[in-house]
């Protein structure tokens, strides 16, 4: 079952990201109301507040990244705060912010779970496959590196954040509702061996094949599952407060879906919600969404499972 005590941590960096916003969004999540959510729903609940880092110096790449030692200094602030959440026996859920800060939170969750020689996998739900490297990057922005780095890839400075070469294996890592992939990033993708649900596969066999797949292989391995949730996998009509709006996401039953399949099989144990940006947003829709999204990943659902079978 899914830890009832949550941790929610807030990470307010744009630093990865191409455009600025994502500061806002941890407490435009709070505004949109995740905790009273999550206290509805049965859960012990604790705000740990927000991280502090350095602030974004809006500089040009620079050796094929941008602001690579500030993103750093974020992500080993995130990986000490999610790491320490879980040694306290509770659930941490990273309010970004910018979804380069999942390399800290994947970091500490992996660190955690070789400690606890428990498998780790990873549920990457995004518009964007994020397994760009300085060398093929068009932008140079970390916000598109996480999956490369979790997965061995990328330069020694971000590699070293964790405690081992890949932190996650490949065949670990599942992504969900892909449509953005650059040219040279597909040929990573596909050589690396990571499973990849684009939005054609999910067309094709729709929401229900894809999460019972990719769960069923998750409960074989009796694994620790985290969920890395960016908004912007969302389809813009009904999630419009992001940096990189992508069309054909998914729409809303879709996500509901997923969400409430990951709380069935009750395998989470940490989570990330990355890239609200307020500022490109029509009155806090993206969070609000987000939040109901969250709400039903821990166990809002119109007719409890027992009572639907």
């Amino acid at each position: 079952m899914i830890n009832k005590n949550i941790s929610l941590i807030g990470v307010p960096t744009d630093i990865g990201a191409g455009d600025r916003g994502a500061t806002m969004g941890p407490e435009a999540l709070r505004v949109a109301g995740i905790m009273r959510e999550l206290n509805d729903l049965g859960y012990s609940v604790r705000d740990m507040g927000n991280l502090q880092g350095p602030e974004n110096p809006e500089l040009a790449s620079q050796d094929g990244y941008r602001h690579l030692q500030e993103t750093i200094q974020w992500c080993q602030n995130v990986d000490q705060a999610i790491y320490n959440a879980l040694s306290e026996d509770t659930l941490p859920i990273m309010m970004g912010g910018d979804h380069a800060m999942s390399i800290g939170s994947i970091t500490a969750v992996a660190r955690y779970c070789a400690e606890q020689n428990k498998p780790l996998c990873l549920l990457w739900i995004d518009a964007h496959a994020d397994f760009n490297t300085s060398d093929i990057s068009p932008s140079g922005n970390i916000h598109g590196m996480p999956v490369a780095v979790a997965a061995g890839y990328g330069c020694d400075e971000l590699l070293s954040l964790g405690h081992a070469r890949p932190m996650v294996p490949a065949e670990n890592i599942f992504q969900v509702a892909i449509r953005s992939v650059d040219q040279e990033e597909k040929r990573l993708v596909q050589e690396s061996g990571i499973v990849v649900y684009d939005m054609r596969k999910i067309d094709e066999i729709g929401m229900r094949q894809t999460m019972s797949e990719i769960l069923e292989r998750i409960v074989e391995m009796d694994a620790h599952l985290h969920v890395s949730f960016d908004v912007d996998s969302l389809d813009p009509t009904i999630a419009p407060g992001v940096g990189t709006t992508i069309q054909g996401g998914l729409n809303y039953r879709e996500a509901q879906l997923c969400m409430e399949m990951i709380y069935d099989s009750g395998l989470m144990g940490s989570m990330d919600i990355a890239e609200i940006n307020p500022a490109l947003d029509f009155q806090n829709k993206t969070a609000k969404l987000a939040v109901e999204l969250t709400g039903s990943l821990f166990g809002r659902q119109i007719f409890p499972r027992r009572q639907r079978q």
